[in-house]
């Protein structure tokens, strides 16, 4: 008897990133032929962690967080994904972004699965010290799962190297001998990579260059629209500047910036690294957050969280190029919308997996004590992600498919295969 996909202890909307995500692997059953069988695997985790992290904070008053670690796939390898430290993560939306994960992993045919984690928690409300403690006791909860050859964290939303190198100092600790291929995104003198950071960006940066070029869209003169100005935003939004293109709007969480001219980039990275954001920034116009989505542009770049496009978003987008550097920023009703209109959008399961490509490299370099250049790095992310993007593009030219259906059809023939040749255990 055909099992509900549904599951007992999520109830996904449609635009849920869960119901998303099932909606997105609905679209591509019927691209699966005779592994279409094997489809159900995809709508289930194979493992999902709830932790209660409890702490004492500086004033001596205990507190408790909850904490996430889901492995949705691990057919074709070890779980990976990112850790994220925010006040809206819930089980359900680190299922979605495990899920998202393994597609990923799959469509860059890296020998991974995916996994994610999360504490829903605000770190900014916390001290350096409460955010360490908090930090360690999380990777002591989910260490039953962890580990170089089960499951590597990596940073995500609000983490980065310095909350990497506790968790593989815990890690450590709990195991009694350094394990430096434990989580990726690492100090450079703890075993990171060099080129790391910038990774996804970057990724979003060569594929956004591809498309464009299939599309003959000039990068010289382009307009770009940035939401989300971190690590993956900024840096996207640099690269495309440096390749002649004029970025004419920004948001982040502390507003949003509209330059006709386009802003200087290095003075806006450095005015945000230094205020912690873009609001306040002389050369630029502030506007309502809403109003970014009407701006004229070529090329739109959202790199914040999931959900951002809407459908009635989707009618006010003026770009011809959407490329994701976040996890699930488009709502299905919203792609339908965007293709109807014309609008190519690179997913975000191809565009922003520079990031996990290079988390490879990390890991592959720690195991062999045996580091590459920086420019080593990025020709092999360049190599890597303009293989995959072409793979996917031809996938979709054969089917008359869109790219995201293209690289769910790419990637889940991968997972699926590598779980039927496994076969089932007992």
């Amino acid at each position: 008897m055909q099992q509900s996909s549904e599951l007992s202890y999520v109830h996904p909307s449609s635009t849920s990133p869960w119901g998303t995500y099932l909606s997105q692997v609905d679209r591509v059953v019927p691209y699966l032929g005779h592994l279409g069988r094997w489809a159900e695997t995809l709508k289930r985790p194979k493992r999902a962690l709830i932790v209660d992290v409890p702490i004492e904070m500086d004033d001596g008053t205990i507190a408790h967080f909850e904490g996430f670690r889901v492995q949705h796939n691990l057919s074709r390898g070890p779980g990976k994904g990112g850790v994220r430290f925010h006040p809206d993560v819930t089980l359900e939306e680190v299922m979605a972004l495990s899920a998202w994960m393994t597609v990923k992993c799959a469509a860059v045919n890296l020998p991974y699965g995916g996994a994610k984690g999360g504490i829903r928690v605000d770190p900014k409300k916390l001290s350096q010290k409460e955010l360490e403690k908090m930090t360690r006791r999380y990777t002591s909860e989910i260490g039953l799962i962890i580990g170089p050859h089960s499951d590597i964290p990596a940073p995500d939303v609000n983490t980065n190297g310095q909350i990497m190198a506790w968790m593989m100092d815990t890690y450590s600790m709990n195991t009694g001998a350094t394990a430096t291929g434990v989580v990726t995104g690492k100090p450079i003198h703890l075993g990171g990579s060099l080129g790391r950071v910038k990774a996804t960006g970057r990724g979003v940066f060569v594929t956004g260059r591809e498309a464009a070029r299939r599309l003959g869209l000039p990068l010289q003169g382009a307009r770009v629209a940035v939401q989300g100005f971190g690590n993956v935003g900024s840096v996207a939004a640099e690269l495309f500047a440096e390749a002649g293109a004029k970025v004419v709007a920004v948001q982040d969480h502390t507003g949003t910036l509209v330059n006709e001219g386009g802003f200087d980039m290095p003075a806006l990275m450095a005015h945000s690294r230094r205020t912690g954001g873009i609001a306040g920034f002389g050369a630029g116009e502030q506007v309502d957050n809403e109003a970014f989505w009407d701006v004229p542009t070529d090329i739109l770049i959202p790199a914040a969280l999931e959900g951002q496009i809407s459908a009635e978003r989707a009618r006010r987008i003026t770009a011809r190029l959407v490329l994701e550097g976040a996890n699930g920023p488009t709502v299905p009703q919203a792609d339908d919308i965007l293709a109807e209109r014309g609008v190519l959008v690179v997913p975000d399961v191809i565009c922003n997996a520079g990031g996990v490509t290079v988390s490879y490299f990390e890991w592959v370099q720690d195991f062999s004590s045996f580091f590459w250049t920086e420019d080593e790095i990025n020709q092999r992310l360049d190599r890597i992600m303009v293989g995959a993007l072409e793979h996917i593009w031809n996938k979709a030219d054969e089917h008359h498919i869109s790219l995201r259906t293209a690289t769910f059809a790419v990637a889940c023939e991968r997972i699926l295969a590598a779980r039927q040749e496994r076969g089932l255990y007992p």
